[in-house]
């Protein structure tokens, strides 16, 4: 009989034996979880070097801290928490990460519909992602991409709950111009 808290993860025996530091495993948990991360970490910073790098840091934390990882939850969202940490303070060390004021006016209902109106594939939100700010692409890589909630974002970030929900409207009617420009601009241009 398990815990109800502890989550079983597919992986476990390769965990475990990163655990005791054996690096055929380590090996074999990067190459499953790599290409994930390094997605993760793009998304948030639009930079191919940069992504590489803090995926690589990233592993290397996890592999450190590997006794802290309980069992709560999958593997994979532990690390994947690890690597969005790491991508956010590689953010604020370029000091391009510019926090709207904490005083904004929360959007209302009424309008948060927009994006469900028109469909967008996936293809199409990740390729207008980094035409926006850092700020804007950060919230929804991490709502859209991520699976966090705006209380997670806004612990992750250390903004208010209302600045995460208030960034995410703006980054959205932004992102939905971006992507009714391509669409404009392929009608009239197709190739």
């Amino acid at each position: 009989m398990s815990d109800k808290g502890t989550y079983k993860n597919i992986h476990q025996d390769l965990i475990d034996r990163c655990r005791l530091g054996e690096s055929k495993a380590q090996f074999e948990i990067y190459r499953l979880y790599y290409k994930a991360m390094y997605n993760t970490s793009l998304r948030i910073l639009n930079h191919e070097a940069e992504a590489e790098d803090v995926m690589q840091e990233s592993f290397l934390d996890a592999f450190r801290k590997l006794d802290e990882y309980k069992g709560e939850g999958s593997f994979g969202g532990w690390l994947r928490r690890i690597v969005v940490n790491n991508s956010i303070d590689t953010l604020k060390k370029r000091k391009e990460f510019v926090p709207l004021e904490n005083n904004l006016p929360e959007p209302d209902d009424d309008s948060s519909g927009a994006m469900e109106s028109i469909e967008y594939r996936v293809e199409e939100i990740k390729k207008a992602l980094p035409l926006l700010p850092e700020d804007y692409r950060v919230i929804l890589s991490l709502l859209l991409f991520e699976g966090y909630d705006h209380e997670e974002i806004a612990q992750i970030l250390n903004i208010s709950n209302n600045v995460s929900r208030t960034r995410f409207f703006r980054a959205k009617e932004r992102l939905l111009k971006i992507l009714a420009e391509q669409r404009t601009i392929k009608m009239y241009h197709p190739n």
